[in-house]
């Protein structure tokens, strides 16, 4: 009996080191706050850009050891159709998830352009804070994030939730675009 009481379940998730996530937020829901660093040294909150406008939130796999060749391929889709997201008063960021160690300099890898639009941001995430929080937190070995892109009204409630399966598994800047200028919001989570 004793030895039950002792392993409770987020006493056993510790044991396990897995964390006890967050449910993802779906369609229609408030989008959790958060608060989180740049590169540049200055920090990002998600409730002062969808103040402005619609956020496009798109959560990265940051570095599982390498690179993750999808969410670069996604990073760069997204800066060419920046322009059409700026004259939809739309700002659009990227989380890099990842453990503290070395996280600024796998996101400045990462982030090779010497030019990012204004209405992209790239920030990090260390120790995967506002990935647990938004319950996207894929902890199986050499993995960071599931891919995910949230479009954020100006209240802060969800308008679209797409949650990949697999690491290639997101939309394109061009799907996300159309989803904006109205078409039905897809909802897909694991």
């Amino acid at each position: 009996m004793r030895l039950r009481r002792l392993l409770s379940l987020p006493s056993l998730l510790l044991a396990l080191n897995i964390s006890a996530l967050a449910a993802i937020p779906g369609v229609a829901d408030h989008a959790p706050n958060f608060t989180l660093p740049t590169l540049g040294g200055t920090t990002l909150q998600l409730s002062t850009l969808t103040g402005q406008g619609r956020v496009i939130l798109i959560v990265l796999r940051g570095y599982p050891g390498y690179q993750c060749p999808y969410s670069l391929q996604q990073f760069n889709d997204f800066q060419q159709y920046a322009a059409q997201f700026a004259a939809l008063n739309t700002q659009i960021v990227f989380i890099y998830p990842g453990p503290s160690p070395n996280l600024v300099s796998e996101a400045t890898d990462f982030a090779t352009t010497s030019s990012i639009p204004g209405n992209i941001h790239l920030v990090i995430d260390p120790d995967f804070t506002v990935t647990n929080l938004y319950g996207l937190r894929w902890n199986a070995p050499s993995e960071t994030a599931y891919p995910s892109t949230f479009i954020i009204e100006k209240d802060r409630s969800i308008f679209s939730v797409q949650v990949g399966k697999s690491h290639g598994d997101h939309p394109s800047a061009a799907d996300t675009l159309a989803a904006l200028n109205g078409d039905t919001p897809a909802t897909k989570q694991p």
